[in-house]
């Protein structure tokens, strides 16, 4: 009897508990490795910051140059009419 107690007694602990802990311990690091790599993740989050900054960037870009073609345009237009 005292032989079955020392089995099932690792260190203190049930085998029962020891394989909760391990199921809990396993199911974090997958909680942290999605919140980490997936879909959702902090990575994909610095990367749409990125494409955002890259977008506004561009809109800036073609802002000033739509602004200078219409100008042109305008002068154009203008030049146009008076012949």
């Amino acid at each position: 009897m005292g032989n079955t107690q020392d089995v099932e007694v690792i260190a203190g602990l049930s085998i029962k508990a020891v394989l909760v802990t391990t199921i809990v311990i396993l199911l974090f690091g997958i909680y942290i490795g999605i919140l980490l790599y997936g879909e959702n993740s902090l990575t994909v989050l610095n990367q749409l910051k990125a494409k955002k900054q890259n977008l506004t960037r561009e809109a800036v870009i073609l802002k000033s140059e739509n602004k200078k073609l219409q100008k042109r345009y305008f002068e154009l237009k203008q030049l146009e009419q008076k012949e």
